[in-house]
């Protein structure tokens, strides 16, 4: 790592640092140090809501078997989709709302 450099934050923390100075280089970064980890920050962020697979997916508009094959490992979300994530986790309700305009 390079000086001046930090480890890159979790995936929540990405929306944490969006709005700071280099923000954008910060959530690249981030988004690029998940790695195997994004399967378990998908399922934590569902068992939070309490929701079932079949619920949260439904809600924010995925498919339920992509949704299962992150949970168990079998593939990772895409970059902008572990965004949207992120920001489900802080702020589903605001999710919630967009996706109800665009519907």
């Amino acid at each position: 790592m390079r000086e001046g450099h930090v480890a890159p934050p979790d995936l929540v923390s990405t929306t944490q640092i969006a709005y700071s100075k280099g923000g954008v280089r910060k959530i690249r970064w981030a988004l690029q140090g998940t790695g195997k980890r994004g399967a378990s920050d998908v399922r934590q962020v569902r068992m939070k809501m309490k929701l079932s697979q079949a619920q949260f997916a439904t809600r924010f508009g995925l498919p339920p078997a992509t949704l299962r094959n992150w949970e168990q490992g079998r593939s990772q979300p895409d970059a902008p989709t572990r965004v949207l994530l992120a920001v489900i986790a802080k702020h589903p309700e605001i999710v919630e709302d967009v996706l109800r305009k665009v519907s």
